[in-house]
C-alpha cells in the first residue's frame, strides 16, 4: 500500500471518527430535548389537572346553590313580610316602634320625620327616618342595640352628636327603612 493511501484510510478514520462524536452529541441533544419536553408535558398535565379539580370543585357548588335556591327563595320573602311593614300603617308602626325602643331604653324621642323614596317596581319604598334622642351615653347604646334587634328593618345611616351637657347627650339620627307595597 502506498504513502497515500495510507495517508488517505487515516483521513477517512478520522473524518469517520469526528462524524460519530457529532451524531452522538446529536443523539445526546435528542434525549435531553426529549426529557425536558417530557417534563413540560408532566408539568402542563399536573396544571390541567388542578384546574380540573378546580373547575369540578365550582360545579359542585354550583349544583349546592341550585338545590338551596327554593329555601333562599322561602327565606327572602319570610324577611321581606317580617321585616318590612306594610305602606298603609307603616308611619304610624315606625313612629311606635321607635318611641317603644326609646321608652325601654331610657330616652325620649323627638322630631321624628320621614322622607319618602319610591323604588320603581320593586315592590318596596324606602324610607329616610330623622329623629333626635336625648340621654345618657348607656342609654343611647341600649336604643341602638334596641333598634338592631328590633321586628322591624332598620339601617342607621348616621348619627349627629347635636349637644351635650349635664351628661344628657342629644343625637341626630338618621335611618333607612321600608315599607312593602
Amino acid at each position: 500500500m502506498t504513502v497515500a493511501a495510507k495517508s488517505w484510510k487515516r483521513w477517512v478514520r478520522w473524518g469517520l471518527a469526528a462524524l460519530l462524536l457529532v451524531d452522538a452529541a446529536l443523539v445526546v441533544t435528542a434525549i435531553m430535548a426529549a426529557r425536558s419536553e417530557a417534563g413540560a408535558q408532566v408539568a402542563q398535565r399536573d396544571r390541567l389537572r388542578e384546574e380540573h379539580a378546580l373547575l369540578q370543585a365550582d360545579v359542585t357548588r354550583a349544583r349546592a346553590i341550585r338545590e338551596q335556591l327554593p329555601n333562599i327563595g322561602r327565606e327572602c320573602d319570610d324577611f321581606f313580610r317580617k321585616q318590612f311593614v306594610e305602606s298603609t300603617p307603616g308611619y304610624s308602626v315606625i313612629i311606635e316602634d321607635l318611641g317603644r325602643v326609646a321608652g325601654k331604653a331610657g330616652l325620649r324621642a323627638s322630631n321624628v320625620s320621614f322622607r319618602q323614596n319610591d323604588l320603581g317596581k320593586r315592590g318596596v319604598t324606602e324610607v329616610m327616618v330623622t329623629a333626635a334622642v336625648e340621654g345618657d351615653y348607656p342609654s343611647l347604646v341600649r336604643f341602638i342595640n334596641g333598634l338592631e334587634r328590633s321586628e322591624n328593618f332598620y339601617l342607621l345611616n348616621g348619627l349627629v352628636l347635636t349637644s351635650a351637657s349635664g351628661g344628657v347627650i342629644r343625637l341626630n339620627l338618621e335611618l333607612r327603612t321600608y315599607f312593602r307595597m
